[in-house]
């Protein structure tokens, strides 16, 4: 399982690096007599490098609007400028669209011509943070993989906006204005594929319902939750890596076995209200409990098997696998109780 997972998350967030390596083998074939040609193609106001034929960097360049693209072009960079408008023209012959990174702009969704991100049929990856929008983008190319709209204003989600992004695998609205009434049970319907959802540093007072089955990033840091509904994980099971620290979470808003996921591998809880362990899984790896009201630790409570079983070398498959262990900042003294270090025997860090 451990292995599945992190196999998954190694082709999430490296799968630039493989594009990158896919179109240098093409660059390497290019003829040099060529490059007059893609230079004198390339819009004064941007740089194309011979060396990278189907980029176009027009970044930090002052830019009010979007450039002609040239035809040839797969990745193009118009971050930190000044655009306010995305039209149809000037992407008129750009068909072979694989990037565009827009962030740090003045981008709003009245400034977004109706259709022309959809018409980008072959665009995997989308970048809109720090601009001014108020609600996700649509219609989206149906190709997307990824689509990064941090940082912006959004408080809205259209209605079927993701529906057709099947190929989809990474979602960020972290830092917007989300309420609860804005992710509604149908919000995440069609993402089929979504591997990380961040919907950290909004304000959302409750769990977002309906998150899609093959999940397994989940970032809710810095909201006002104060629960977790029983069984909410038994619909993402495949969920790996929980974030909720900067949340209001107590003991009364967990229930008894809320955490005890076997499929969560890392677990963070940081700076919220707790003022004990809750129960988790002995297949957890990483916890991060720091900055809580924890006042005291018994490891015979919390040990996810019977300290008899955790103290058999033979028995291997049953011990926790507890590897690190965050608890700074509660009422905690030291010294490590021993029972914590009989039970995590694969334990290599504790911080009090």
């Amino acid at each position: 399982m451990t292995l599945k997972v992190y196999t998954s998350l190694l082709l999430l967030f490296l799968v630039n690096s493989v594009w990158t390596r896919t179109v240098r083998q093409v660059y390497d074939e290019l003829d040099p007599e060529h490059w007059s040609h893609y230079t004198s193609e390339c819009p004064r106001e941007c740089f194309c490098p011979p060396s990278f034929p189907n980029a176009l960097y027009c970044d930090n360049k002052g830019l009010k609007e979007i450039p002609i693209i040239p035809a040839r072009i797969w990745y193009l960079y118009l971050q930190n400028n000044l655009i306010e408008t995305v039209s149809e023209k000037p992407f008129v012959n750009a068909t072979h669209l694989r990037w565009i990174n827009l962030n740090k702009n003045k981008i709003t969704n009245s400034g977004i011509e109706n259709g022309v991100l959809s018409k980008l049929k072959r665009l995997l990856y989308l970048f809109l943070e720090d601009n001014e929008l108020e609600e996700v983008p649509a219609p989206l190319p149906v190709g997307l993989e990824q689509l990064r709209l941090a940082r912006n204003k959004i408080s809205r989600i259209p209605e079927g906006v993701f529906s057709n992004l099947e190929n989809l695998t990474m979602l960020d609205l972290h830092h917007n204005s989300l309420l609860d009434s804005a992710l509604q049970s149908d919000t995440f319907q069609g993402l089929n594929n979504l591997m990380q959802l961040n919907i950290a540093k909004n304000s959302l007072k409750k769990m977002p319902s309906s998150i899609p089955a093959n999940t397994l990033q989940l970032f809710l840091d810095n909201n006002s939750i104060e629960v977790i509904p029983e069984n909410y994980f038994s619909t993402i099971p495949k969920v790996t890596f929980l974030r909720l620290n900067y949340n209001k979470l107590s003991d009364d808003g967990i229930p008894p076995n809320g955490f005890n996921v076997s499929s969560i591998l890392d677990l963070q809880l940081s700076h919220n209200q707790l003022t004990k362990i809750p129960p988790f899984n002995a297949h957890l790896e990483h916890l991060h409990l720091d900055h809580n009201r924890i006042k005291s630790v018994n490891g015979t409570q919390i040990c996810p098997v019977s300290i008899a079983i955790a103290e058999d070398y033979g028995l291997y498959g049953n011990t926790p696998r507890l590897r690190y262990l965050r608890l700074d900042g509660n009422e905690i003294q030291p010294p490590i109780p021993l029972d914590i270090m009989i039970c995590f025997r694969l334990l290599q860090a504790v911080v009090i």
